[in-house]
């Protein structure tokens, strides 16, 4: 009896002892799985994966199947980039190919108007002088846009002034603001924010200029600044038309047009230039709107650099 005891003891104690060495290898195995894959996603998100062969006996078969889906995702994403790169040289070429007619037209058009012609004749100088610069815009607004989205040009954040930002994108929007009778009250400011100065003094004229753009002769437009943690934001309040709730999520893609402001000038270009520079340094835009009763569009700079 005593010996069947012991006998008990010594299974019992070795069955332990190889589901402990079962378990300690698992955990090995799987903890050598997991790190595997991990760096094959980092290698992924750097851009440098290569599949390699793997050995089935030793490497999971998800493992391998991540492989190839990662190698598939990796081919994709160098065909987009080439794709990219070819998009942003032609419009390039089309740009500088453009820029010389161009001046030409909008030069030739400023003579003619020094001249005195025929009614007719006046509204078609004044045509072709605008139809030129809303073309100028569009190339080069497309031109910014293409070198962002594939990296030729690149923001450089620092530390700046809010209120340098807000009066330099104000300094350039008066001219048209005055022109429709629009008032702009900003308020002062102290706040510091992470951003590059020229890009988003452009992103935020771009903003102004929408509300000008679609706010009544009369109208008003209010700045404001609020500090967060981690975020500067700046509210860009106007009196003007509104936008439909089913149409906010649309307007920050390019070339959108709204039905219902088909004939205001513009090319739907200047809130998505504007979205693709604030998200490249980090910060993000918000709309919020009532149809008929103006809307208010929220720029969010990090504090951070």
């Amino acid at each position: 009896m005593t010996i069947l005891i012991y006998v008990c003891i010594g299974i019992t104690i070795t069955t332990l002892f190889v589901a402990g060495t079962v378990i300690l290898l698992y955990r090995k195995n799987v903890h050598k799985t997991m790190k595997t894959i991990d760096h094959m996603i980092d290698t992924a998100i750097d851009g440098n994966f290569s599949e390699r062969v793997f050995d089935e006996s030793v490497v999971s078969a998800v493992e391998a199947k991540l492989a190839q889906f990662l190698s598939i995702c990796t081919v994709s994403s160098k065909n987009l980039r080439t794709e990219k790169n070819k998009i942003n040289e032609l419009i390039s070429d089309i740009s500088h190919q453009t820029k010389t007619p161009i001046a030409n037209i909008l030069l030739y058009s400023q003579l003619l108007g020094e001249y005195e012609l025929p009614e007719d004749g006046s509204i078609c100088v004044k045509a072709l002088s605008t139809q030129a610069e809303k073309l100028n815009f569009l190339i080069q607004a497309l031109l910014k846009t293409s070198q962002l989205e594939t990296g030729m040009i690149t923001v450089s954040p620092r530390q700046e002034s809010v209120q340098k930002l807000l009066h330099t994108a104000r300094e350039q929007i008066m001219p048209k603001a005055d022109g429709k009778g629009i008032s702009i009250v900003m308020e002062n400011t102290t706040i510091h924010a992470c951003f590059d100065l020229k890009w988003t003094a452009e992103a935020v004229y771009n903003m102004m200029d929408n509300a000008v753009k679609y706010t009544e002769t009369g109208g008003s437009i209010t700045i404001k600044v609020i500090a967060y943690d981690l975020f500067c934001r700046i509210d860009i309040t106007d009196s003007g038309i509104g936008i439909a709730e089913d149409e906010q999520g649309k307007i920050f893609t390019r070339f959108y047009r709204s039905p219902t402001v088909n004939s205001q000038e513009g090319v739907g270009i200047g809130l998505f230039l504007a979205r693709e520079i604030l998200a490249a340094e980090g910060g993000y835009i918000k709309v919020r709107s009532c149809y008929g009763r103006g809307s208010t569009f929220s720029i969010f700079l990090s504090m951070d650099t």
